[in-house]
């Protein structure tokens, strides 16, 4: 039972996708790089096995169920692979493995709950809930077996099918979680597909879709968004974030400064929902730089399967540049490096973890989404001053807030424009609380029930009462 979309094309030679590694810079292997004029037959396949699987709810259960136990069982391959592709610590494959597996057992429990609604009429009417068809996937590389299980667990759940597209630059963990998938699903429910563009933009475009779900930037949800258009599919679009850590002038610098650290560099900084700027009371900000600074200048960096890693090397080439080239534009601008500010040598992807100091508020790395390991530090002498700022960029995904005095803390957090806001920690979900961002950062809500209803619509039954 394929779930993962082989070349299909008779006479056609198959095309090829390099992998590389980016702890060592070289290709390790490589998967299908498969062709737009091949969906057609995926996406019909994937709405004939819709109509099985959404008939009956119960066996859907029971194979999400079964599909999370082959997760785990899988758990020492996929995270292995999924370091090889992607180069975050081993042991964070192991909790991205772990989180997909708990995300369907979660929503592999979760129904949707039929209303009866009365209004003093002779008839009453019932709101039931019904699958939409089959729905596209495209997930990023940062997380791609979580932010699929993000998106494939609360579909399936549902009642429909899915092709799922993972990124170029990490193909291999999903195609191997596809294959493992299959051991517990029906032929079809989900398939996998791997390629260059246009593969994806012919994938959110294509009639047969009903739902297209995309986690990436904001050019390029724009694109997918003004696609999915085309044919009136539903549209779920999380695009990224730069948020703010507000430290209120009540902190304790030495007790927040390690949850404050790993906020911001998990991942190498690459999670869509990290600290990505700091705003201290100008009386503390030398302080906080300091301890952050110390952190960064000891944390264990190397390739994500060496034991000792704590930080891995940027997961791919365009990234690093990318991380690079904000760097140097706010060292010109006038910012200090209070540590890092320059790749490491020798090969590989790696970025020193870096602490920034004297950024000016309009340099990209604080006006734009650094993803990497980079992190300004900026005073502020008026908390409204702060405030302003934390809300001054085009995202709004999450924010946060760190004081003694938790009410005092939550009162401000109640003022940042964003999804999710944390009080003394940043970047922690629950699999049963919505996850959605404001302004730019996406259209649409993930997580808990709301991620289930984003995939059902609802259907309305009028029935006479009973004489």
């Amino acid at each position: 039972m394929p779930t993962s979309e082989p070349d299909r094309v008779p006479g056609r030679r198959a095309a090829r996708l390099a992998v590389v590694d980016p702890a060592t810079g070289e290709t390790f292997d490589e998967a299908p790089d498969q062709q737009p004029d091949e969906l057609d037959a995926v996406v019909d396949r994937a709405h004939r096995a819709w109509h099985g699987w959404r008939a009956d709810p119960v066996a859907r259960t029971t194979a999400l169920r079964a599909a999370a136990d082959a997760v785990e069982t899988a758990g020492d391959d996929l995270a292995r692979l999924l370091t090889r592709e992607q180069g975050k610590p081993l042991a964070e494959s192991y909790a991205e493995i772990a989180r997909t597996a708990a995300r369907l057992r979660y929503f592999a429990d979760l129904a949707p709950r039929t209303r009866r609604i009365t209004d003093g009429r002779p008839m009453h009417s019932e709101i039931r809930w019904r699958p939409l068809g089959p729905v596209a996937a495209i997930v990023p590389w940062n997380f791609p077996l979580q932010l699929a299980a993000a998106k494939f667990a609360p579909a399936l759940a549902a009642g429909n099918t899915m092709v799922l597209k993972p990124s170029p630059f990490t193909p291999l963990a999903t195609r191997l979680l596809g294959s493992v998938l299959a051991t517990a699903l029906p032929e079809d429910v989900l398939t996998v597909v791997t390629g260059r563009e246009p593969l994806g933009a012919r994938l959110v475009s294509h009639p047969g879709i009903r739902h297209v779900t995309f986690t990436g930037s904001v050019p390029t949800g724009r694109a997918v968004a003004e696609a999915a258009a085309a044919s009136l599919a539903r549209v779920t679009l999380e695009l990224g974030g730069n948020d703010a850590a507000v430290l209120l002038d009540d902190v304790e610098v030495d007790r927040i400064a390690d949850r404050l650290f790993w906020a911001a560099f998990r991942n190498c900084g690459q999670v869509c929902m990290a600290v990505k700027r700091v705003y201290a009371p100008a009386r503390l900000h030398a302080e906080v730089v300091e301890a952050l600074a110390q952190r960064a200048k000891t944390v264990a960096v190397g390739p994500g399967l060496n034991a000792e890693t704590r930080l891995g090397p940027v997961s791919n080439a365009p990234q690093l540049a990318r991380v690079e080239q904000v760097t140097k534009q706010a060292l010109a601008d006038g910012a200090r490096a209070a540590v890092g500010g320059h790749r490491l040598d020798g090969p590989g992807y790696f970025f020193a973890p870096t602490i920034l100091t004297d950024v000016p508020p309009s340099s990209p790395v604080v006006a734009e989404e650094q993803f990497g390991p980079v992190l300004p530090v900026l005073p502020y002498r008026r908390l409204d001053e702060a405030v302003a700022a934390a809300n001054g960029t085009g995202f709004g995904l999450g924010g946060s807030v760190w004081g003694t005095d938790l009410d005092r803390a939550e009162a401000v957090a109640d003022r940042l424009e964003c999804g999710t806001a944390w009080i003394n920690h940043h970047a922690e979900l629950s699999l049963a609380q919505p996850f959605a961002g404001v302004k730019n950062s996406g259209v649409g809500v993930a997580g808990g029930l709301w991620g289930l209803y984003g995939n059902l619509r609802p259907f309305v039954v009028h029935r006479p009462q009973e004489a």
